[in-house]
């Protein structure tokens, strides 16, 4: 059974006894069965986390009645959820510029079936990552980006959105910052990859900053997209060993790798709901 075809529920509340028990029941009677649970708990704030992957036991299951009856039940028993039924692919955009590593990646994975989404396009502000998206038979947008003409160009950025009814943003190398207004539309739906090991050398250059800093490791940081640039919930990271004889082409050379991967890795687990944010801290479940 693949991935899309499992539901998945997250359940978040106060840590009590008899939480799991009484969830693993309500699923069973209701004719479903559990192929994986991960739970933690944060003692320091009494909060308790679970992620559940759900599929049916019995062609008694019926996946609207099992929602419906969650809600009552989560009422009932105060705690909060979200739940993603099964077989709803997410559809994914890739926004990008001039760097091609992380696009060209992206691609190669969800050919691979890696990524359990559609990708329906790649948008740019440039037209020179567009060889790459039609090597990938994927439809390229160019939506033009100058400091005069922001707001029109998030404007026409929306509309083809929604036209294409698309559920989670991918920033792949994309050098362009969003607005508030637009970044509230998309709450925890928008995925960035900063070149730098956050909260370290945030900002424009990180590679420069960390040459000049001298640092021995070098990273990469996938994060969701917030208001505060390169401040919101931190999903993946990973780093790389550098020395002083690494100039900043070898830096960026050498973090190129670690940006594909970590970028992947959080769009995955974002894909197969493995993610709770929690005020600024992004939970991720096994």
């Amino acid at each position: 059974m693949t991935k899309s075809s499992q539901s998945v529920l997250q359940i978040f509340c106060s840590d009590r006894p008899g939480i799991v028990a009484g969830i693993a029941s309500f699923i069973q009677e209701r004719g479903g069965n559990i192929t994986q649970v991960d739970q933690s708990v944060d003692s320091e704030n009494n909060t308790f986390r679970m992620r559940m992957a759900l599929e049916p036991s019995s062609s008694d299951f019926d996946l609207e009645a099992f929602d419906h009856d969650l809600q009552t039940f989560a009422s009932t028993q105060d705690f909060g959820f979200t739940f993603y039924p099964a077989n709803q692919r997410s559809r994914a955009a890739i926004l990008c510029t001039h760097e091609p590593h992380c696009l060209h990646d992206l691609l190669q994975r969800h050919e691979a079936g890696e990524l359990d989404c559609d990708v329906p396009l790649v948008i740019s502000n440039h037209q020179s990552l567009k060889p790459v998206a039609e090597f990938f038979n994927i439809p390229f947008v160019h939506i033009p980006v100058e400091s005069d003409n922001k707001a029109h160009s998030e404007k026409v950025l929306t509309d083809v959105l929604a036209e294409h009814k698309i559920d989670l943003l991918i920033l792949a190398r994309y050098m362009q910052i969003l607005s508030p207004e637009f970044v509230d539309l998309w709450t925890n739906a928008i995925i960035n990859i900063h070149h730098s090991f956050l909260p370290a050398f945030a900002g424009a250059s990180p590679y420069r900053q960390a040459h000049e800093r001298g640092v021995k490791l070098i990273g990469a940081t996938a994060h969701y997209v917030t208001v505060e640039l390169d401040a919101g919930p931190i999903i993946s990271q990973d780093v790389v060993a550098c020395s002083h004889r690494d100039g900043i082409p070898d830096l960026i050379r050498k973090g190129r790798d670690a940006e594909r991967t970590t970028l992947a890795r959080a769009v995955r687990w974002h894909l197969e709901h493995r993610l709770l944010v929690q005020e600024n801290r992004v939970i991720v479940f096994g």
